[in-house]
């Protein structure tokens, strides 16, 4: 027997418009009904691995020890491997697919340990199709886990360093700026940024933002109500990282961004421009080039 778990934290491209969700949580009630299941969230954009890559990582120091249950998969029925991944000496087991969506969430807690492909199916479900992983393979594989089953009997080892790596942007210092790019936009609007406090030149408070065709003036801020009306600023969230914002508005819609949109931060080291006044500029359309994490 190994280490029992008493929380599993799930995350998936589900919705809650189908009973994916539901079924998915009926199987680990039934298999495991000590255990208790916080939904970190379901809103994943379909299919979008680094979307929910980048969830889970900003979620998991704050995340229970136990199971972490991610499914956001593309490839499912596919030769794409199933796999469990042990971290901090056995109090957390990460579940899903190796696609690069736990990668950034398994670094953050200290790397891999231990890892498995999830092949034995006396751990599964029998599955009528090969369409539903969540359900079949990795809802039972969290439940077996939870009840004590050891990660070394779920498959065969994989070498840690051979798993799936996660793609992380990473900004650039160009001549004109530091290109960097949305890495979320979450409901209220604000665009974070691959841009931390070492990033930007100590000192300057007033950044020149440049998006597309179009350059603002974006101040320093502590907290959103320090911005005037109507003015973006550039606030640290809650991760540690730069985000447009606005006081009460959405930046994503005032500015035109998404979630992989390029800009460019320049200091201004005189006058800035007038908040909400542009000015043309190349046209910077990509975002850079990605790294792994």
């Amino acid at each position: 027997m190994g280490r029992t778990y008493d929380t599993v934290t799930f995350l998936t491209d589900y919705g809650w418009e189908d009973e994916f969700v539901g079924v998915v949580k009926s199987v680990l009630r039934d298999m495991a009904p000590h255990v208790t299941v916080v939904d970190l969230t379901h809103g994943v954009r379909p299919f979008d691995v680094r979307a929910g890559s980048l969830a889970l990582a900003r979620a998991i120091p704050y995340v229970a020890e136990g199971v972490v249950l991610a499914v956001v998969d593309p490839g499912v029925g596919t030769a794409r491997r199933a796999v469990a991944i042990e971290v901090a000496g056995g109090a957390g087991v990460f579940v899903g697919p190796d696609n690069g969506l736990l990668a950034p969430a398994v670094a953050i807690a200290g790397g891999a340990e231990r890892a498995v492909e999830l092949t034995d199916t006396r751990f599964h479900l029998e599955a009528p199709g090969a369409t539903f992983a969540g359900r079949d393979i990795f809802a039972p594989v969290a439940a077996h886990l939870c009840n004590g089953v050891d990660l070394s009997e779920l498959g065969p080892p994989i070498d840690p360093g051979l798993l799936t790596p996660g793609m992380v942007p990473l900004p650039r210092t160009e001549s004109d700026g530091i290109h960097a790019e949305v890495l979320w936009v979450d409901r209220f609007g604000n665009c974070q940024l691959n841009v931390g406090p070492d990033d930007l030149r100590a000192g300057v408070d007033v950044w020149a933002v440049t998006i597309r065709e179009d350059r603002r003036a974006a101040r320093i801020a502590r907290s959103f109500g320090e911005l005037p009306a109507g003015s973006v600023g550039l606030v640290l969230d809650s991760q540690g990282l730069y985000a447009l914002a606005l006081d009460q508005r959405s930046a994503a819609h005032e500015l035109g961004l998404a979630a992989g949109d390029a800009v460019v931060l320049s200091a201004i080291d005189d006058e800035p421009p007038t908040p909400g006044a542009t000015t043309p500029v190349t046209l910077r359309r990509n975002g850079p080039p990605a790294a792994p994490s």
